[in-house]
């Protein structure tokens, strides 16, 4: 009979080369920055963009962004939960402004055996100096190494902290042992501004007027957010494009 420090008593370790992004609830379309611009000439009579088509006011929408009158942006929320390696969420919680957070604690439950592992088109050699470098593809090998090496560290790793589990040391003690390759989940709400700057910075855009360096990790949540963003309120994201993806 295995004890229950045995291999077959463990759960099994998994590995992911991706992240997932729902939008789970939403008040925000391109009126709510109409009726909030129109207020300081209209007063209440603001309130009529509730019920007129935005489309027939994307000329406002436009001088609002590229003159960066932001605060009309602001009058929205979108809530998401977000699947990604903690690695990403350290980054992005650097985004104070506009945010919201409640991510899993490692105190009060026993986080699962989930860990990244870059997948085949995920660039891996850093060329040049600080501050002017980019990254580009490494052989089939350094691919090997990488996971070979992550998923033996990540393995190591978690059965370690399960030993110390059922040891009966507590929870917030045991995941010290848990490298920020493991993933980790979160409900982050925003507005349309503070996602725009949130784009502005951790995506690289064609149409960017400031050019930007994400970490590839962060820059796919980036994407998924500003697709289900991009849904809601179509009018605003193509002025965000329009005028150099600079939050306004």
């Amino acid at each position: 009979m295995p004890n229950d420090l045995s291999p077959e008593a463990e759960t099994p370790v998994k590995f992911r080369d991706d992240v997932t992004v729902d939008l789970i609830k939403h008040s925000a379309s391109d009126s709510d920055v109409l009726w909030a611009a129109r207020v300081s000439t209209a007063g209440e009579q603001s309130l009529e963009e509730l019920t007129k088509d935005p489309e027939r006011s994307k000329g406002l929408l436009n001088y609002l962004m590229r003159d960066r009158h932001g605060s009309p942006f602001e009058h929205n929320s979108m809530t998401f939960f977000i699947s990604a390696p903690i690695f990403v969420f350290r980054e992005f919680m650097r985004h104070r402004v506009g945010w919201s957070y409640n991510e899993e604690s490692g105190r009060y439950r026993e986080l699962q055996p989930v860990f990244y592992v870059p997948g085949e088109d995920r660039k891996l050699v850093q060329q040049g100096r600080p501050g002017k470098y980019e990254f580009v593809h490494g052989t089939a090998e350094q691919h090997k190494r990488v996971v070979r090496a992550m998923e033996e560290s990540y393995a190591q790793s978690y059965a370690a902290y399960q030993e110390m589990l059922a040891a009966g040391v507590a929870r917030e003690v045991a995941r010290a042992t848990l490298p920020v390759g493991l993933f980790s989940s979160m409900y982050a709400t925003c507005n349309a501004r503070s996602l725009m700057h949130f784009l502005g910075l951790r995506t690289q855009h064609e149409l960017a007027r400031v050019p930007s360096f994400p970490q590839r990790e962060i820059e796919m949540v980036g994407e998924k957010m500003e697709a289900a963003w991009a849904e809601l309120m179509p009018l605003t994201h193509a002025a965000f494009n329009a005028n150099g993806r600079v939050a306004p």
